[in-house]
């Protein structure tokens, strides 16, 4: 069971945008999301709105998905430049799922190309597709490299062949180097994502996975806690008692460990999250969702940012193209994002990266709170101080580990 959709008003029927989606639209950068809603197995940890690649006919079918989407394409092109939406060239491309992989390799370089002849693409954009390691050949990813493909992110998330069955993933952890070493040949940048917390797994099992990663020479890792999301196969097994949680000294555990093996070999955290060896490495497209840059989600069960309005598409595939069919905007509702809104998210998503937050940025009864959490240890007193120029808010790892905790201090 996938995630409900959010609250929100009503989408137009036509998914015309406000005019104010265009004001200062120069000043930020725009992406696109392409979502590829096939699985060949669904995971029973999983919650993203997914499909097997055998379950759906029509404009929904695996064949027929990405002349679908490429209706959307043409339709976001449209929306925003009735908005007066400057058109601009995209930064990031990020196609995820699902396993985008499980479409045939033209069809993805198909979809590529409709958002490149659309709006172009900014010069070094950065275009990632995720993969499983079992859904891809070396062939195959030099195709995506040579349609303009330039990293991709494998999810990889364990090393250990019992985490792996418990989380229903179904490929052979011996793979990883493997599919490492045919993207780099094929020319493009490589990422692992990595889930810790998977009931069962000791910290040796997490260690194996993490020296494994790092084994492979890849410049980007994702580490993720595992959450278990209700109405998930997982969770009905929680619930029975068939599996059980680790607690969060668990979690936090392991969390220290992947930071400390990482940063060894020369990867440093940018996200509390994500770890790169250079600013290059870091996954641009994340960046943007995490700085408010705009983005268009193309798919069904996508989600778009353009200009502090918000929408979400309609989450089954059947009904999103039999919308586009119709000539209908896929939109099922959306939002305008209202001041205090806006205000909690720069907060939310400011303080989880790096380079921090300026401490301009808060209330003013926020910036008080500063001082109690550099006493505490979650900040470093240094960023907040302005030793490096200007004061920011800048986690340090215990202040990772209680992010929450952390935005809550700093909205009021």
């Amino acid at each position: 069971m996938s995630p409900a959709l959010p609250d929100g008003d009503p989408a137009p029927p036509d998914g015309a945008l406000p005019a104010s989606a265009a004001v200062g639209a120069d000043a930020r950068r725009f992406g696109v999301y392409l979502h590829v809603p096939f699985c060949a197995v669904r995971c029973g940890y999983c919650d993203f709105n997914t499909y097997t690649a055998t379950e759906l006919g029509g404009g929904a079918s695996l064949d027929a998905y990405a002349s679908t989407a490429l209706g959307e394409v043409a339709l976001a092109d449209r929306v925003l430049r009735d908005a007066g939406v400057p058109r601009r060239p995209v930064s990031t491309v990020f196609v995820g799922g699902g396993t985008p992989t499980l479409l045939p390799v033209d069809d993805l370089v198909r979809l590529l190309a409709g958002v490149r002849d659309t709006w172009g693409l900014a010069p070094g954009a950065e275009v990632t597709t995720e993969a499983n390691p079992d859904s891809v050949t070396p062939e195959g990813l030099a195709r995506l490299a040579a349609g303009g493909v330039t990293r991709v992110s494998f999810g990889m998330q364990s090393a250990v062949p019992h985490v792996l069955a418990t989380l229903e993933r179904t490929h052979d952890p011996a793979r990883v180097p493997d599919v490492v070493r045919w993207a780099r040949d094929a020319g493009l940048r490589v990422s692992l994502d990595l889930i810790y917390g998977t009931p069962g797994e000791s910290l040796d099992d997490w260690r194996r996975s993490v020296e494994v990663a790092l084994s492979t020479g890849v410049d980007h890792v994702s580490a993720y806690a595992l959450v278990v999301e209700p109405g998930t196969r997982m969770a009905v097994q929680v619930r029975r008692g068939e599996l059980t949680l680790p607690d969060e000294d668990d979690q936090a555990t392991k969390y220290e460990l992947v930071d400390d093996l990482l940063t060894a070999a020369g990867l440093r955290w940018y996200e509390v999250s994500n770890w790169a060896r250079t600013p290059a490495d870091a996954s641009q497209h994340n960046l943007g969702y995490w700085r408010g840059d705009d983005w268009w989600g193309i798919g069904p069960g996508a989600h778009s940012h353009v200009g502090g309005v918000r929408w979400w598409n309609v989450k089954h595939p059947r009904a999103y193209a039999d919308r586009l069919g119709r000539g209908l905007s896929p939109a099922a509702g959306r939002e305008l994002v209202d001041a205090g809104t806006a205000q909690l998210e720069r907060v939310m998503l400011g303080v989880r990266v790096a380079e921090g937050l300026p401490v301009a940025d808060l209330e003013p009864a926020a910036r008080a709170a500063v001082a109690g959490l550099v006493a505490d240890g979650l900040v470093d007193g240094r960023a907040a101080l302005g030793a490096d120029g200007e004061r920011r808010v800048v986690l340090t790892r215990r202040g990772r580990l209680l992010a929450d905790a952390v935005v809550r201090a700093l909205v009021v």
